[in-house]
């Protein structure tokens, strides 16, 4: 039964389950709730941004789902004594993954309907008609999906970039206990991508995976090849991360369908590693696969070392997985605001009925793709 506390087993197995918190996603009890109730439902990795104070947020849920395992694997979900692997995620480069939306809410016509509160996905955006100062992005939830920037009506709204800053990597994965690192990149972007890892290298043998993430683009195979040649010999694991339509899995079933075919091309290229997908991935991502018969069936062996199997490895799930449990989150959100004047913190562990309901819903997810094992 030990092996079964690896999440790096679940590669092998598989059915890998990756939450993506969200690489610009700062809003730190939603991580933590979110890590909390992922963990408890038998997710593998935690992927967040590379940011102290949202890793402390994470390895706060990640103690407390600790704490709760056995209760837990008496309800029927996740393992007691295991504990997902914590991913901080990295880029070389513009990516949409690493941004944030902004506006100056006193440009905003009174007679706007505001649609881009309405789409927000993370109810980021907020319209105050009291205190006008208080509208506009609450920045610590916007995770850049930038749905609000094409929809409104007055071309307002825009975002705002960052890069991963090489020198100060280094000390972040020294200093936080990160178990993984996964770096966004795009073809083309070979000098940068070798700098950054550059930076990585010294410390990658205290890692126990790496992840690289791209979206498609003409000679992403090439481009592929190109960045094994910089990292190899890695002395962990690897996962091709396939970034098939970015932040979109909250939006219906047909995204779901880029994932899968950037999927089977980076595994038609065979690289050394495990391919995983992600961008667009939702609750039809594992029936898809499963009707395409792209994972792995039980007792199949997955090598790694040629990526010689035709399945899928595993799955990150990023928009949906967190919109699935946004009515907890809300409810969370609700009681800290009644709480405010007592100045005391609401926990997702210190609600029992909350956290069911959220381990719950994790679990409905996190099952679809265990269950294959």
């Amino acid at each position: 039964m030990t092996h079964l506390l690896d999440p790096l087993r679940s590669l092998k197995q598989g059915h890998w389950f990756k939450l993506i918190c969200g690489a610009s996603y700062q809003h730190l009890p939603a991580v933590r709730s979110l890590t909390l109730a992922y963990t408890l439902a038998g997710a593998d990795c935690i992927d967040v941004a590379a940011d102290p104070a949202v890793i402390a947020a994470a390895k706060e849920g990640l103690q407390a789902a600790s704490a709760l395992s056995e209760v837990a694997g008496q309800q029927g979900f996740g393992l007691p004594g295991r504990s997902p692997l914590l991913m901080v995620s990295l880029n070389d480069g513009e990516d949409p993954h690493f941004r944030k939306a902004e506006f100056n809410s006193t440009e905003c016509p009174k007679e706007c309907d505001r649609p881009c509160e309405r789409i927000c996905p993370a109810q980021a955006i907020v319209f105050n008609s009291i205190k006008n100062e208080s509208s506009g992005i609450i920045s610590q939830k916007c995770y850049g999906c930038g749905r609000c920037i094409p929809i409104c009506p007055y071309d307002i709204i825009y975002t705002r970039s960052y890069v991963s800053t090489p020198g100060a990597i280094a000390p972040l994965i020294l200093s936080s206990g990160v178990d993984a690192v996964e770096i966004h990149t795009n073809v083309g972007r070979l000098t940068e991508f070798t700098r950054l890892w550059q930076a990585i290298l010294p410390w990658v043998e205290r890692l126990k995976l790496v992840a690289i993430s791209c979206p498609d683009g003409d000679g992403l195979i090439d481009y592929l090849h190109a960045l094994y040649n910089v990292i190899a010999p890695i002395p962990c694991a690897l996962i091709w991360q396939t970034d098939g339509r970015p932040m979109s899995g909250d939006i219906g079933d047909g995204t779901t369908q880029a994932a899968v075919k950037l999927g089977q091309k980076v595994l038609a290229a065979k690289l050394p590693g495990y391919v995983q997908l992600a961008g667009g991935t939702n609750s039809y991502t594992v029936a898809k696969l499963k009707a395409m018969d792209l994972l792995k069936r039980a007792g199949e062996a997955y090598s790694s070392s040629s990526s010689s199997s035709s399945s899928i490895a595993g799955i990150a799930y990023g928009s949906y997985a967190r919109v699935l449990l946004s009515p907890i989150l809300e409810q969370l959100e609700a009681k800290e605001v009644k709480n405010a004047c007592l100045k005391t913190t609401v926990r997702l562990e210190e609600e029992p009925e909350l956290l069911a309901q959220a381990v719950s819903l994790a679990h409905s997810l996190v099952s679809q793709l265990k269950s294959q094992q």
